[in-house]
């Protein structure tokens, strides 16, 4: 009897690949791994991940490849944690006659320009937005807003290329880099220019068309946007989380979305809550870790489930608040781990402690999720816990860094 595989595409070099391939594993399937370049993602070898190398852009490629795995394994299902690839997952689910995603609705929502349209022309509370392909566009529509605005490009994660522009010089600044050649475009340049939403900053996980629950999220300092905190649930009234879920539940509605992992980004504004972006997989590191610490709920377990065709259990074992804290540099230069790194996982409370990058390594600032040095995460029966527990690890981090020699 042929072994059940389960076809991963690409992967993540902060964990959640790696908790793909094994849960995966605890389910008694066999994690394959497809790769345009395997070489960037370590736990395929430390796993003994078998990985194929193969265009994840090619369709045609892509159905070849699959074609002939199927003469060896019975291919349970074909997933990933990237955006970039989940549309192409879902024609692939289609064409092999597999549970997945519907790919005209991924593909739809990772334009967020479409997304907007789409999101606008339902009633969903959205930014004001215009998109603009070239400097005098851009301030035209900065004009008509207001500043501050955000300039971000219509395509992309991660936070590249998002930036908020406080003044005219800022944002000539930054229009300067979206379309002078620093920024790496997949195709022609397209700019949303958006209202800066103000308020306090939310993320709903979804499965499916349950709210699993909501989180509150924090960035670091501005122009850039890039998360430095996450405390898993929010302390929101019933009315405010109730709030919140109706509106996500109005964005599934309208995208077309609904089946399988939804995370979507807002806004608490004077207006209420206004959705800042729909993403239409799950969240990456550490939000997965957060639900199971907090709720006992493993998103991506549960997710795979759903791939391979089985029934998806979202019922809490328990209830805590977890929190997580990014490592973030606060200057460039070289990176050491200084001390004994194994304190703050040994602080009771602590759930998980992660360092992504190794000593010695060359830190210059980005502005976006490759800023991320690592992380923690702590869980308790309350907030005021899990905040003093986050902290005195967090404390405890040997993090320095030597700034460049003039």
């Amino acid at each position: 009897m042929a072994s059940e595989a389960l076809i991963l595409f690409e992967g993540h070099t902060r964990g959640v690949g790696l908790l793909y391939v094994q849960a995966a594993k605890r389910l008694g399937l066999r994690p394959i791994n497809f790769s345009a370049d395997p070489t960037q993602y370590d736990y395929l070898a430390a796993e003994k991940v078998e990985t194929i190398r193969v265009d994840t852009d090619s369709l045609d490629a892509l159905i070849r490849e699959c074609s002939r795995l199927s003469a060896t394994y019975d291919i349970a299902g074909i997933t990933t944690s990237e955006e970039n690839v989940y549309a192409t997952v879902g024609k692939l689910c289609r064409h092999f006659n597999l549970p997945g995603p519907n790919p005209a609705s991924i593909e739809r929502c990772c334009d967020k320009f479409t997304q907007r349209q789409i999101l606008a022309d339902a009633g969903v509370p959205i930014p004001a937005y215009y998109l603009a392909a070239n400097a005098r566009a851009i301030e035209s529509a900065a004009a008509e807003i207001g500043l501050p605005v955000i300039l971000k490009p219509a395509v992309g994660c991660g936070s590249r290329g998002v930036r908020l522009c406080r003044t005219a010089d800022e944002l000539a600044e930054h229009t300067s880099y979206l379309l002078g050649g620093d920024h790496i475009w997949q195709s022609s340049p397209r700019i949303l220019v958006e209202e800066f939403a103000q308020g306090p900053l939310y993320g709903a996980q979804i499965m499916g068309n349950e709210v699993i629950g909501i989180c509150a999220a924090d960035f670091g300092p501005p122009p850039h946007f890039v998360y430095r905190e996450f405390t898993f649930p929010a302390a929101l009234t019933d009315k405010e989380h109730e709030r919140i879920a109706d509106i996500s539940l109005s964005c599934l509605r309208a995208l077309g979305l609904g089946w399988g992992p939804t995370n979507i980004e807002l806004r608490w504004t004077k207006r209420g809550p206004v959705v800042i972006e729909v993403n239409p997989r799950l969240a990456g590191t550490p939000d997965p870790q957060l639900v199971q610490f907090a709720y006992g709920i493993d998103l991506i377990t549960e997710h795979i489930n759903l791939v391979v065709g089985d029934e998806c259990n979202l019922r809490r074992r328990h209830s805590q608040t977890a929190a997580a804290r990014i490592l973030l540099p606060d200057q460039d230069g070289t990176l050491d781990w200084v001390g004994d790194n194994s304190l703050p996982a040994a602080v009771p409370g602590v759930a998980e402690v992660k360092l992504y990058v190794q000593p010695k390594t060359s830190i210059i600032r980005q502005g976006d999720t490759r800023d991320w040095l690592g992380h923690v995460i702590a869980a308790s029966p309350s907030h005021a816990q899990t905040n003093t527990v986050l902290q005195r690890a967090v404390d405890l981090v040997g993090l320095s860094i030597t700034p460049f020699p003039p």
